[in-house]
């Protein structure tokens, strides 16, 4: 999902037989509602600030619709998960709170229905009695990978780190000995690098945790012409006895061509 800055919360329902809306909402439901929207905008990392956030309210279902919300980047990330049931456990906790008190409150009340919606009118998720949006366990399993990025700090007096910034911006911390860190003879700060490390990784996100320095690998991303030349000369040579090289990949293939 692309960032925007305008999403719909709506709460359908009847009550007495009549279809509640602006005109007629019973305040319990008027004052909850309100206060979920808000919540689930703020979050548990505030990233959205409820007074500073436009809300406008349209016919229909009580419908409240916010804007100024481009900046928010995990409330985008959450409701890029809320696609799946599965997703409680990935999303901000205040939020997951949210879905699962709408969840409760339809399967109280089976004519009522929330929805969540983005500028173009395309539902983003909705909770109704049927949902079952639920937590499930999470996996964290042991790996041994290689992390390209920037060392941007290392050392510490007593607990020896190093911070790496990736590519995609993040920064990981990534635990290291002393001893380790003492025999490097390069100066590895502010220079990209090559991290070989251990560490559990969660199997449903892909999120990675207790990160500790296994060694600095030898990187070189810059174009090696020479290599480059070896290389061609090899497989000029490996080729040499083939008379047409199509040829014979097509007749690998089983083409009878």
């Amino acid at each position: 999902m692309n960032p925007i800055n305008e999403l719909r919360f709506a709460v359908s329902d009847r009550i007495n037989d009549v279809e509640i809306g602006p005109a007629r909402v019973p305040l319990a439901l008027l004052g909850e509602f309100q206060k979920d929207v808000s919540e689930f905008l703020k979050g548990a990392g505030r990233d959205v600030d409820p007074a500073q956030v436009q809300v406008s309210v349209q016919e229909g279902s009580l419908a409240f619709v916010a804007s100024g919300l481009i900046a928010a980047t995990s409330l985008w990330v959450d409701l890029e998960h809320l696609k799946s049931p599965d997703s409680l456990s990935l999303i901000d906790a205040k939020r997951a709170a949210v879905v699962e008190r709408w969840q409760a409150s339809a399967r109280q009340n089976p004519h009522r229905r929330y929805s969540v919606a983005d500028r173009t009118a395309q539902v983003v998720f909705s909770v109704n009695s049927a949902s079952d949006y639920r937590r499930v366990e999470q996996v964290w399993v042991h790996v041994e990978k290689y992390l390209h990025g920037r060392v941007v700090d290392l050392g510490g007096k007593t607990r020896a780190n190093v911070h790496l910034e990736l590519e995609s911006g993040e920064t990981l911390t990534v635990a290291a000995s002393q001893d380790l860190l003492a025999q490097e003879e390069r100066n590895r700060l502010y220079r990209p690098a090559l991290l070989h490390v251990t560490a559990e990784e969660n199997l449903l996100t892909g999120a990675l945790r207790n990160l500790r320095l296994l060694a600095f690998e030898a990187h070189q991303p810059s174009y090696d012409e020479d290599e480059f030349k070896r290389m061609v000369e090899r497989g000029t040579q490996a080729w040499a006895d083939v008379a047409d090289s199509a040829a014979w990949v097509e007749t690998l293939r089983g083409s009878k061509g």
